[in-house]
């Protein structure tokens, strides 16, 4: 909720701005009517005026509690020196004229002064002194001016715009996010509906295909198309398992990789989506330009998938870098986390994820695989396989 009352104080300085600013003006131009000051005090009230404006325009940039206090202070200042010529001066055309300076100008001060204790006083405070000067200014005798009166409730309205801002910002926050959280959940809904279809399209088009020809024999189907299909069935279930997304192009028939040769950089482009989906942010640099034959890919992205996961479960946190780099002969990929780390020491022997999924894999295709590890330092994974 921080950003949203950081916001909402930012709405609330700008708005006594504005409205603090254009009453200012209003006010400065009343003044400025002739006969309602002499033309000494009128000079005097000029620079009290610029330094109201000053404090007032600050408002709206900086939220300290000082350009609240410059700003009552000049605008009180103001109203007193306006009313000593040579004495007091009740006149109604002055008490007229301090009307939209103590009710509106002064009084936008209040849209900020509703947070916290110390801030009400100095919204009463000031409130009070206004009424008092209006007042003071006024010809009627034992009654409250309708001139004081008018000031009044001019920071009595400010105040309530105040706090009717000031709420309704967290609460329209509320409702934005509530709605967002259900725009998300309607899109993972949609999203995981979109990807059963997707699963049981795939499942329908290949392999229960496949299975069903091997169910009725493969009657009337050649020997040679029903082991096409079922390599291509083999095929599109390897990059699935890789982590790409087959696209058809027409029914049963997919966009498939080249058994033979694959390059490197596309299929960890598919691991890094795969995993990014899951939560883990994995940043992946050097050289992805690499061919290797189909076997030795399978074993390296399937360890290096591996690694991954282990981050991803155990590590404690949220991104894992991998690094490729070859020579003539071999290509690795070093797997490095900022996580928790762990003491080689402590692990036991009889589990098998890593010696079996990992080394055991890359040890098949002529590969290796060493792990370097310590209590809160990370963990970092060297994989090699052969060109």
């Amino acid at each position: 909720m921080e950003p949203i009352a950081k916001e909402r104080d930012r709405l609330l300085h700008r708005s006594a701005r504005v409205a603090g600013l254009g009453s200012t003006i209003v006010a400065l131009l009343v003044f400025s009517v002739p006969g309602v000051l002499p033309w000494t005090s009128y000079l005097a009230v000029l620079p009290l005026f610029a330094l109201l404006i000053f404090a007032q325009y600050r408002i709206g940039i900086g939220q300290s509690i000082l350009w609240v206090i410059l700003g009552l202070v000049s605008g009180l200042a103001i109203l007193v020196v306006a009313q000593v010529p040579n004495g007091y001066s009740e006149t109604s055309a002055l008490s007229d004229a301090m009307v939209p300076l103590a009710g509106a100008s002064i009084a936008s001060f209040a849209i900020v002064l509703l947070g916290g204790v110390s801030r009400i006083l100095v919204l009463v405070l000031g409130a009070g002194l206004s009424f008092i000067l209006v007042q003071f200014a006024s010809p009627a005798d034992g009654a409250i001016a309708p001139q004081a009166a008018a000031s009044l409730v001019g920071w009595i309205l400010a105040a309530l715009f105040g706090y009717w801002l000031g709420t309704s910002v967290p609460r329209a926050a509320r409702r934005i996010f509530s709605i967002g959280r259900a725009h998300r959940a309607e899109r993972q809904a949609s999203e995981t509906e979109a990807q059963r279809r997707q699963g049981a399209r795939l499942l329908h088009d290949t392999v229960l295909a496949t299975l069903t020809l091997l169910a009725h024999s493969g009657l009337g189907v050649t020997v040679a198309a029903l082991q096409q299909q079922a390599s291509d069935d083999a095929r599109l279930l390897r990059q699935l398992r890789l982590g790409a997304s087959p696209v058809p192009h027409s029914s049963g028939i997919y966009n498939l990789e080249a058994e033979e040769e694959s390059i490197l950089g596309t299929t960890l482009e598919s691991v890094k989506q795969r995993f990014g989906r899951m939560g883990l942010e994995v940043s992946w640099h050097g050289t992805g330009q690499v061919l290797l034959p189909s076997n030795v890919l399978d074993a390296f992205l399937l360890a290096l998938a591996e690694c991954l996961e282990n981050v991803r479960r155990h590590a404690g946190v949220t991104d894992a870098h991998v690094t490729i780099t070859d020579d003539e002969t071999t290509v690795r990929a070093m797997v490095t986390d900022a996580g928790v780390g762990f003491d080689l020491k402590d692990i036991d022997a009889a589990r098998l994820g890593f010696k079996d999924s990992v080394v055991g894999r890359l040890k098949e295709v002529g590969g290796n695989a060493r792990l370097f590890s310590a209590k809160g330092s990370g963990t970092t994974v060297v994989l090699e396989v052969p060109k």
